[in-house]
């Protein structure tokens, strides 16, 4: 039975969610989000007890509860939820009361947020070697070698792509993709900071604004009129989170694979053969999160030779890779069992490649594919497109 706002304890929902607080008190308790949560299987409550425990105002059951710090914030619950509660977004605000309430945070949460507040990246490198993965390029662009001082286009890599060298290639991939369509642009380097994905995701969006309002400045300065992100997290952070704190007007931000598709269209490049089978996976915060669709699936089939095999859970309905919401470093087995059930997806398909649009995404479901010894070979849609740009000159 839904409790009556006159009959339940509403006063914790309040304090919680003031903006929507009284939506999530219809919750009819039907459990769509829980069987739509990829890694409720791992929470002390499900989303839906944890909805319930909120509107009898459990404070103390509630914030003693891991359930928040598990959500991979892939709005899988939220998209489905008939009540049209914004379920994912409470999941965040619980992690912000939670802090608020001195409640013990997971450590190397704590450690990420001081990390990337002090060193402006996930990683804790030094930030002035954003520009390492360019490093074995045999013949790094203009824009990157050198950084241009003004450009119509800025390519924000992101933290992944920018330090983790199981991804060097998807930037690597897109400077030479940009450089051979003749685009003017640059890359920032040791002045790109964090977009602020991850505080926002652990529950400290408050420190978000000196990280946009940095990024932001940057790319003025440089006179560009266009952003775009091989980073989803990135594109979602400034697309949804950054209006709030900074002005963007001017701007126009796009993914990369929507600005592949366009230069695709327009006979940018001359594409040749991969005859191969490739499965594609929609990253949350580009598919359900952001809207973006299409556009990988273009590029893809664009390809002469390839083979698009849907998977069994594709676009709104995809599966989360078990990358996001901060959860590998909160729980990492919790990251590997979710990771196997969308690599046992791919595996189902029977296709050579599985493609992604997400540096993250690429990450996990490589390592899954690993642990898991499934014969698929991990790629971005970004290196799908050079090897194809690749393969037409080599017939020349």
């Amino acid at each position: 039975m839904v409790l009556s706002l006159e009959t339940s304890n509403w006063k914790l929902a309040q304090d919680i969610v003031p903006e929507w607080w009284q939506k999530l008190m219809t919750c009819m308790q039907c459990g769509t989000c829980s069987a739509t949560c990829p890694t409720a299987y791992a929470m002390d409550y499900t989303p839906r007890q944890l909805w319930q425990m909120l509107r009898l105002g459990l404070e103390k059951e509630v914030l003693a509860s891991r359930t928040f710090w598990l959500c991979t914030v892939c709005k899988s619950c939220q998209v489905r939820c008939p009540r049209g509660i914004r379920l994912t977004d409470t999941m965040v605000a619980l992690k912000e009361y939670a802090q608020q309430r001195g409640v013990e945070v997971p450590e190397r949460l704590v450690q990420l947020s001081e990390t990337v507040t002090s060193r402006y990246n996930i990683s804790g490198e030094d930030n002035a070697t954003r520009l390492i993965w360019s490093q074995n390029l045999p013949d790094p662009p203009p824009g990157v070698a050198p950084l241009r001082e003004t450009a119509d286009v800025v390519y924000f890599i992101g933290c992944v792509g920018s330090f983790y060298p199981r991804t060097y290639s998807i930037p690597q991939s897109l400077v030479e993709l940009l450089h051979r369509a003749g685009i003017d642009f640059t890359v920032m380097g040791g002045d790109e900071w964090c977009c602020g994905y991850p505080l926002y995701v652990s529950g400290n969006r408050a420190r978000i604004a000196d990280l946009a309002q940095h990024n932001v400045e940057t790319i003025r300065r440089l006179k560009a009129k266009r952003v775009i992100f091989s980073c989803p997290s990135c594109f979602y952070a400034f697309t949804h989170l950054y209006p709030e704190v900074v002005d963007l007007s001017g701007l126009t931000l796009q993914h990369s694979t929507e600005f592949l598709a366009e230069l695709v269209t327009e006979g940018a490049f001359k594409l040749g053969p991969l005859e191969q089978a490739v499965t594609y996976h929609d990253p949350c915060d580009l598919g359900r999160k952001s809207g973006v669709y299409e556009a990988p699936r273009q590029i893809i089939r664009a390809i002469p030779g390839l083979e698009l095999r849907e998977m069994e859970a594709s676009r709104e309905n995809s599966l989360c890779c078990g990358g996001g919401g901060d959860v590998e470093i909160a729980d990492p087995t919790v990251t590997q069992g979710v990771a196997a059930r969308r690599i046992a997806q791919v595996e189902a398909t029977g296709a050579q490649y599985v493609a992604s649009a997400c540096q993250q995404c690429m990450r996990t479901l490589q390592e899954s594919a690993r642990k898991n010894r499934v014969r698929v070979r991990t790629l971005d849609v970004v290196e799908l497109l050079w090897l194809s740009v690749q393969a037409a000159e080599e017939l020349k």
